[in-house]
């Protein structure tokens, strides 16, 4: 069973910046593919990125992209999401997901517990 453990959510102003982290249990030089999600209350779960461990290809939702980075620091088992240039509709809890063993499912394997972030004007 694999464990993710988001941190880095928190309060911030309108244009500021958050580094969100994603730690697992397990060698992440192994994942298929890793991404974050997000929940608005009220609203459905979008995912916001994505990123293939072999190839390093990344994909970004329309809303995040140019604002938002996705990153992979295997050494450390740790997934990244920069971001920039954050506003209200930013605010959601945001989800870290993880797929093994060849296979990139649309609703992943492994989700973490989530962190919150809050955005104000």
């Amino acid at each position: 069973q694999v464990q993710l453990v988001e941190s880095g959510g928190g309060s911030v102003q309108a244009g500021g910046s958050l580094r969100l982290s994603c730690t697992a249990s397990t060698d992440t030089y192994s994942s298929t593919c890793m991404g974050w999600f997000r929940q608005a209350p009220g609203k459905e779960r979008e995912g916001v990125a994505r990123v293939y461990t072999r190839t390093r290809g990344t994909y970004y939702a329309d809303s995040v992209k140019g604002r938002f980075s996705i990153s992979q620091d295997n050494a450390k088992r740790t997934l990244y999401l920069q971001m920039n240039s954050l506003n209200p509709e930013d605010t959601a809890m945001y989800y870290c997901a993880a797929d093994f063993g060849g296979f990139c499912r649309p609703n992943y394997s492994y989700w973490g517990q989530g962190t919150q972030v809050t955005v104000s004007s």
